[in-house]
């Protein structure tokens, strides 16, 4: 990835996810978002952050925005696309924001013309109901706490369900490796099963997945997590 960086011409566009990164489960660690900064910094290159999932990674909000904060720290000119269809359980309302540094106030006024344009031609007026739900909660220091307390629960939830079902590969002996699955976070796993065992999941078994082997970890419960280990035994063995 850093090869990559320093290869890309300066000043190039660079989408990054924040936290939780979808498809693998795969983050940076903060040494890592370090090494990226400090390459994006010599490169001029803009960063933009995709924070789709903050608090479903470690559970924190403050420990999930790590790379974004410290790329605007570092001066940087920063993209932030923040959704709150996730952690607010909005998906219908697909409510977010879209934010900007900028070094200067005749760079804040040439930007804020060009976003005028787009917004105007593009939605012009938003849906205001998901947006009022999450400013209400932002807004009061008691829901905003109990928001946090049940981010940090869903996101402990889902890390004893990935404990669970490698413990329960492990079990049956299931051929290959399956650390990644402890070791990858947020709501999905990239599983490492192929597009036919994929298929045979969803045909055979029933749990539906992507081609590519990616699964949700939001829909494993302790009721099914068993049974996801065992139909993962099976295609991984026989198909």
């Amino acid at each position: 990835m850093l090869a990559d960086l320093e290869a890309a011409p300066e000043g190039s566009i660079i989408m990054l996810h924040a936290a939780a990164h979808n498809p693998t489960g795969v983050d940076p660690t903060k040494e890592q978002w370090d090494q990226i900064q400090a390459v994006c910094a010599k490169k001029k290159h803009v960063c933009w952050f995709d924070s789709a999932y903050q608090g479903f990674a470690t559970g924190d909000l403050d420990k999930d925005a790590y790379a974004m904060r410290k790329f605007a720290e570092a001066g940087l000119p920063l993209f932030v696309s923040q959704s709150f269809a996730k952690n607010f359980g909005l998906y219908g309302e697909r409510v977010g924001t879209f934010s900007l540094t900028c070094g200067t106030q005749d760079a804040v006024k040439a930007v804020m013309s060009q976003l005028d344009i787009l917004i105007r031609n593009l939605y012009s007026n938003p849906p205001k109901h998901g947006a009022n739900i999450v400013k209400t909660v932002l807004s009061d220091p008691e829901l905003y706490q109990e928001w946090r307390d049940e981010l940090m629960s869903m996101s402990m939830r889902i890390q004893g369900v990935r404990t669970v079902m490698y413990d329960e590969l492990t079990r049956l002996g299931t051929p290959g490796t399956w650390e990644h699955i402890k070791t990858q976070i947020g709501m999905f796993s990239f599983t490492g099963l192929s597009p036919e065992q994929s298929k045979a999941m969803v045909e055979k078994h029933h749990i539906y997945m992507l081609a590519n082997g990616r699964i949700s970890m939001a829909g494993v419960t302790n009721g099914n997590v068993k049974y996801i280990a065992q139909a993962i035994d099976d295609v991984v063995r026989n198909v």
